[in-house]
């Protein structure tokens, strides 16, 4: 073991680990869900069980936000910070808590990632980011998403078995987000190794080998991504992180550090997200045949049917704040630096607000209520996108393999944060006609 890299992994997951399995040994039902992989596969008889306990649990390890009112107050309260408030922890703890700037790895939840800083960092950022990522510029890209989702399916063609997600859902979105980025489809299946293996950087009580693997796919990503913004600066093309080298803000520029958090996350957001949203959606349908038949019958519905994949399978099932100063969250007394950990999977379940929460509705009146994209300032900035690509790519793919069917057992993924399948078999059956978009020829195969 490296030294450094072992007390980062006490620091950040060992006594956390530690902590966890103690609480889970009580009974604490958010301790299990964290713990215990068969609660994870199926966390909702636990969320059920948490949201008894009312909207804002004390819990022995944090504050728990169970329900959709609570889990909505944290998320767009000021008073609510994401990262950490280092100057709560031990000293010894705090190096290994904070990398330094010099540092060759920034992840997801490092400064100056999005997910990690508060305003007026994050407002610069966000703003910054926000020029670039116009509803203009997504809409811009549906006909491109669409492209590539007819020749992916293509490849799916006369073919008994395939998992759907390394052959179409996790291969859609990094296709679209590599060309966001500028990033050669060549380095395509690259990509989609170093970020799952960097998926986990998002959960808690990692073991050291899975934290060791999940900081080597962060600094491969981030060594890679450093000299492609480095060739952007120099040869900009027309992808939108060319254009976010130049976007300034009250005069200010991204340094190359802020733009490498920035496409990371990107790159991470960008696809993770959309992959569990594609490979649960195609799980859902094929478990709901009555609802893929109301789908076919009015494709109109394709939008709406999307939120409630969203809020049915949260891709994000948990997100996590700490209050810069002492208040209330429906009548309970959160203490100054006090964490409360937000449920999002649950609060997506909660009946108050999704009558019948457990039952598949894509005609569901209020389903884009749910908070898979969290709220607030740290609301997703690219949630329009994850939206078009889980409209397109499932209709698209419905439409193509109107026979699609399991072929076997699918396995979920193991990471606590991020749900959705690392493998589903499907029986395509026989393929039905092309759907053209926008009347764009059909491109090579990247």
């Amino acid at each position: 073991m490296a030294a450094p890299m072992v007390v980062r992994w006490v620091a950040r997951h060992g006594l956390i680990s530690i902590a966890l399995r103690r609480a889970a040994k009580r009974g604490e039902a958010q301790a299990i869900l964290m713990s215990d992989r068969a609660a994870r596969e199926n966390p909702f008889p636990y969320y059920e069980q948490i949201r008894a306990s009312g909207p804002i649990v004390r819990g022995n390890l944090t504050y728990v936000a169970p329900s959709h009112e609570a889990a909505s107050v944290v998320l767009r309260s000021d008073v609510f910070r994401v990262g950490l408030d280092v100057a709560q922890v031990p000293w010894f703890m705090r190096p290994a808590l904070t990398r330094g700037r010099n540092s060759r790895i920034v992840g997801p939840i490092d400064p100056p990632s999005l997910l990690a800083v508060n305003p007026p960092d994050h407002t610069r950022y966000r703003r910054q980011v926000a020029k670039v990522f116009t509803p203009r510029a997504i809409a811009a890209l549906e006909p491109r998403v669409a492209q590539i989702a007819e020749g992916l399916l293509d490849d799916l063609e006369g073919r008994e078995v395939v998992d759907l997600v390394a052959s179409y859902a996790s291969l859609l979105p990094v296709t679209v987000i590599a060309e966001v980025l500028g990033v050669p489809v060549e380095l395509r299946e690259k990509f989609l190794a170093w970020g799952n293996a960097a998926a986990p950087s998002l959960d808690i009580g990692l073991g050291y080998r899975e934290f060791r693997d999940c900081e080597n796919g962060i600094r491969a990503v981030n060594e890679w991504m450093s000299a492609h913004i480095e060739r952007l600066r120099q040869h900009p093309g027309d992808d939108l992180l060319s254009q976010l080298t130049t976007v300034e803000d009250a005069g200010m520029r991204m340094t190359d550090r802020e733009l490498m958090a920035t496409a990371g996350l990107l790159l991470a957001a960008g696809f993770e997200t959309t992959v569990n949203l594609l490979s649960s959606g195609a799980h859902l349908l094929m478990e709901h045949p009555g609802q893929l038949r109301l789908l076919r019958a009015g494709p109109a519905r394709w939008a709406n049917a999307v939120e409630e994949i969203l809020r049915y399978e949260s891709p994000v099932q948990n997100t996590a704040r700490w209050a810069a100063e002492a208040t209330d969250v429906c009548g309970m007394r959160i203490p100054k630096s006090a964490f409360v950990a937000v449920l999002i999977g649950s609060a997506n379940r909660d009946p108050t607000v999704f009558p019948d929460p457990d039952i598949f509705d894509v005609t569901r009146a209020n389903a884009r209520e749910h908070l898979a994209f969290s709220a607030g300032v740290h609301y997703c900035i690219g949630a329009a996108l994850a939206r078009a690509e889980g409209r397109i790519g499932l209709r698209a793919l419905f439409d193509r393999f109107p026979d699609l069917a399991p072929a076997g057992t699918p396995a979920l993924r193991s990471t606590r944060t991020l749900r959705g399948f690392q493998t589903l078999p499907v029986h395509p059956g026989p393929g039905g006609p092309a759907r053209r978009a926008h009347d764009v020829r059909h491109p090579p195969n990247p």
